[in-house]
């Protein structure tokens, strides 16, 4: 018998646009994610992914970051930082324009683009940030290490 994954995750379309296949694909990442970070995993877990456009990521980012303006991935952990993994973990949001904008500009693949902001949106989750130096170095090696298991370059190579 399947052994279910100890994560379910809810894929929640708020706009228009988003291709069918990324539900699918936020799993696949934030499976990996949760494989590469390894934290202690104390039961069954769930986490909410919002796909929206970048008016509601507007206003989420106002509300929450006092930053009037979109944003590519939007992080809330529900959980303190590298607790054990249990309940409800928190919610990640993507604006979908602003994805598609950044894929462009960065000449990535919008899968990919997508990929890396999913783990990196699970791993802010997960407790990890980048606000001084070392904290960015850890989280960056961490986010690197499991992209390349997805077979996605790494975003921070120049």
């Amino acid at each position: 018998m399947p052994v279910s994954p100890p994560l379910e995750i809810a894929v929640i379309r708020n706009a228009d646009g988003w291709p069918e296949h990324f539900d699918a694909l936020a799993e696949k990442a934030v499976l990996a994610a949760l494989a590469g970070a390894k934290p202690k995993v104390k039961g069954a877990a769930e986490i909410s992914v919002l796909l929206t456009d970048d008016e509601e990521q507007r206003e989420l980012n106002a509300q929450w970051r006092g930053k009037d303006s979109s944003t590519n991935v939007l992080s809330f952990p529900q959980i303190e930082p590298f607790d054990p993994v249990i309940g409800l973990l928190g919610d990640i949001t993507l604006a979908r324009e602003t994805l598609e904008r950044e894929a462009v500009d960065l000449g990535k693949s919008l899968e990919d683009h997508f990929t890396h902001l999913m783990v990196h949106g699970f791993l802010h989750i997960l407790g990890y940030d980048h606000m001084d130096e070392a904290e960015a170095l850890q989280m960056e090696g961490l986010e690197t290490r499991i992209l390349a298991g997805l077979g996605v370059d790494d975003p921070y190579a120049d």
